[in-house]
């Protein structure tokens, strides 16, 4: 796991430091996100290094970045927006569909016991940023469909936009659980969905773009 630089020991270590500490203030935390957990999550995961290098001083940015294959990797608050959202406390079983960049599987890695993360097409040079984290584990697949063998799961992340809630991860949502997931075709919308032994609960969270998950159960 990526080690944090003690206060005393950052001089100019990490040139990064200083955006990174301007994000969590000025775009995280001014906006409502209130996780500690997740707050020191994302002060300490080096986002620069999961953007393609032309785009590295645009990493702490309030935006989207481009990737290759179509992708892209989320604004810093809708990543932390999505990870408060699953509630971690850090004995969760994590599935994350679209593993992109890796920069939201490595948050989720800092924050749940087990994480698994799969990808239709992986990103060239993800399996090694990624390698650190011994409760990681990187799939290639259709993630329509989820994960199987590692089923159920305590909470639920999809960072691609379904046309409805793929039935396969409703099934391999473990009761109780939590997904967040963007649903819609044009006009998305992020949901959060709790499962209980009382039924589906859904709840809207914000209109939002993300490029669409594909797959047979998008």
């Amino acid at each position: 796991i990526i080690k944090a630089v003690p206060p005393k020991r950052r001089g100019n270590m990490d040139p990064y430091l200083a955006k990174r500490q301007d994000m969590v203030e000025f775009q995280l935390k001014a906006r409502g996100i209130a996780d500690r957990r997740v707050l020191a999550a994302m002060l300490k995961v080096p986002r620069h290094l999961f953007v393609p290098e032309e785009y590295r001083g645009l990493a702490y940015d309030d935006g989207a970045l481009p990737l290759a294959h179509g992708q892209t990797i989320s604004q810093p608050w809708v990543v932390a927006s999505m990870t408060e959202l699953l509630g971690l406390k850090g004995d969760e079983k994590v599935l994350e569909i679209g593993t992109g960049s890796g920069y939201q599987a490595a948050i989720l890695a800092e924050l749940a016991k087990k994480v698994i993360s799969i990808e239709r097409v992986e990103q060239k040079g993800v399996k090694e940023l990624l390698k650190l984290y011994k409760n990681l584990k990187l799939v290639t697949g259709d993630g329509s469909k989820g994960y199987s063998p590692e089923a159920p799961y305590d909470a639920i992340i999809v960072t691609a936009a379904a046309e409805k809630v793929p039935e396969a991860l409703m099934r391999q949502l473990r009761t109780p659980g939590v997904m967040v997931i963007p649903v819609g075709k044009y006009e998305q919308k992020l949901l959060k969905i709790e499962k209980s032994e009382k039924g589906i609960r859904e709840q809207f969270v914000a209109d939002v773009r993300f490029v669409p998950l594909v797959g047979g159960e998008a």
